[in-house]
């Protein structure tokens, strides 16, 4: 399964494509409206305009070795606490080894933009982020599929 924070996603095309291929369910989370699909392996869920309505959904539903595509790094960190493996739309893989220093990362930025010390500009988007998303995703699907053959194979859910 691949749960994905929607809102403002750019990847959302190859999501579906690599998922796809892998044979993958997907479901966009987000607190406004999303595009439906008529197929059976994607499932969109609206939620309520609060904040972390989204993040909330998701973090109730993944299960350990689902996959999670999020900007949000403490989202990230709720999911990686789940024991899901957690990619964001640039390919930036978050784990147990990592979610530290990216938690601590993002808060010193918010200080910085708080205290005016920095404009907090982000980069935009590009083709060398799509591209590592897709290799990131790629790798991901194959771990998860792997992990999940392997747990059935034990009789595990």
């Amino acid at each position: 399964m691949i749960y994905v924070d929607a809102d403002a996603c750019p990847v959302k095309p190859e999501i579906l494509k690599v998922a796809e291929r892998h044979g993958l369910e997907v479901t966009f989370v987000a607190n406004s409206g999303l595009r439906p699909s008529r197929d059976p392996m994607v499932k969109n869920v609206i939620v309520s305009g609060s904040f972390d309505a989204a993040d909330d959904w998701i973090v109730e539903h993944v299960q350990a070795g689902d996959i999670v595509v999020t900007a949000d790094v403490p989202l990230a960190g709720r999911c990686v606490g789940k024991d899901a493996l957690v990619t964001g739309p640039t390919g930036r893989l978050f784990d147990k080894t990592n979610i530290g220093m990216a938690t601590a990362m993002r808060d010193l930025g918010q200080h910085l933009r708080e205290t005016g010390e920095s404009k907090g500009y982000n980069a935009a988007f590009s083709p060398r982020d799509r591209s590592a998303f897709l290799e990131t995703l790629e790798r991901l699907c194959r771990r998860a599929k792997s992990a999940r053959g392997s747990s059935q194979e034990s009789g595990q859910p």
